[in-house]
């Protein structure tokens, strides 16, 4: 089972940043949303109290493409990156459907658009149950979503994560229990 930490909780007001994890699952190092913060070491600080240098860092996963969750993809120099379609490492480009792919044993993506299209949630099995971080909640405070590009599906896609997740930790906040 993988271990999840929580290395910042993101914000929406005033300014932006998201909210950045990061996942250790074996020989596998995953930092989700390395986007907006209010300087670097609020990523790299928490990593290395764990013990995490960032050349150590495998992959990278990107709920969608907007720069408050991609910001400080380059961090991590050695890292695959995933996003919806694709795994993409220095020059190489593989495309792949991100529904259901694993990026290591316990953390598995699946498609859930709503607020871009191109939306993908991660799902981490940890010992205490599934994580799933995901853009289809901002924070746990914010009804819908104020900038959805399909609203019509973050109901249904809020159901799906709802029925797999036992703790959601959202865009830009602090998580919370299912």
């Amino acid at each position: 089972m993988a271990r999840f930490e929580l290395l910042f909780a993101g914000y929406v007001s005033p300014g932006v940043a998201s909210s950045v994890s990061f996942v250790e699952d074996g020989d596998y190092r995953v930092v989700i949303d390395p986007g907006m913060v209010p300087n670097r070491a609020v990523i790299l600080d928490p990593l290395r109290a764990l013990g995490v240098d960032p050349d150590s860092v495998t992959d990278v996963v990107f709920s969608h493409h907007h720069p408050d969750h991609t910001l400080n993809a380059a961090l991590f120099l050695n890292a695959r990156f995933h996003d919806h379609w694709a795994i993409y490492q220095d020059d190489v480009w593989t495309d792949r459907p991100a529904e259901g792919f694993q990026v290591s044993p316990g953390v598995r993506l699946v498609e859930t658009p709503g607020h871009t299209p191109q939306d993908i949630s991660t799902l981490i099995s940890t010992p205490a149950g599934v994580v799933a971080c995901t853009h289809l909640w901002w924070n746990g405070d914010i009804e819908g979503d104020p900038r959805a590009t399909n609203p019509e599906l973050l109901e249904p896609n809020r159901e799906r994560v709802r029925a797999l997740a036992d703790l959601i930790v959202p865009g830009h906040g602090e998580p919370f229990e299912v």
